[in-house]
């Protein structure tokens, strides 16, 4: 699980590169909180486990030019777990990478800021390639043409209708309590 919530929050940290035009991103759009309302993934854990999984909540600050606090609150079988990391960016534009637990690379497929963000993730563990698209929102319910857009980008990926999964809402686990 921790794995997961990691990649969940790496994946976040590109949401700064989305999108963003020649004079790059403004930052202070990418603040605030986020809900990981569907997934796809050939991961055979994900695979395994996915009808247990909930909606991971994040909430993104900004630190200075480079650096974005990740805030995180997922619902595992021990409880609540709330984790909190601190993300650099790289040199590489529109990829991030994080050394912790294997190799990854994530890429902002599309986002509006606003509502939505379709992100691409490709981790390497134990000589295995995996990846994972995620869908973000800033409510827990997206529109069935955020959804859509979604369905449409994980079938690109070569994901298939057994592997996308819109994850149940959770309310026990929140980033913003103690």
């Amino acid at each position: 699980m921790r794995t997961v919530v990691l990649s969940l929050g790496l994946a976040l940290l590109c949401l700064l590169r989305a999108e963003a035009g020649a004079a790059g991103p403004d930052r202070s759009k990418i603040a605030g909180k986020w809900y990981v309302v569907a997934l796809a993934s050939n991961s055979e854990f994900y695979l395994r486990e996915k009808d247990r999984l909930k909606m991971v909540m994040a909430s993104l600050s900004v630190l200075g030019e480079d650096k974005l606090k990740v805030s995180f609150a997922a619902l595992t079988p021990e409880g609540c777990r709330r984790r909190e990391t601190i993300f650099k960016k790289t040199s590489d534009e529109g990829e991030v990478y994080l050394s912790e637990g294997g190799d990854k690379m994530v890429q902002v497929l599309d986002t509006d800021y606003k509502s939505y963000a379709v992100i691409f993730a490709t981790r390497v563990k134990d000589g295995k390639t995996l990846h994972m698209l995620r869908l973000y929102s800033r409510r827990q319910e997206v529109s069935p043409a955020v959804m859509a857009l979604f369905r449409r980008f994980a079938k690109e990926q070569s994901f298939t209708d057994e592997m996308i999964k819109m994850l149940p809402s959770q309310d026990e686990c929140r980033v913003d309590e103690p």
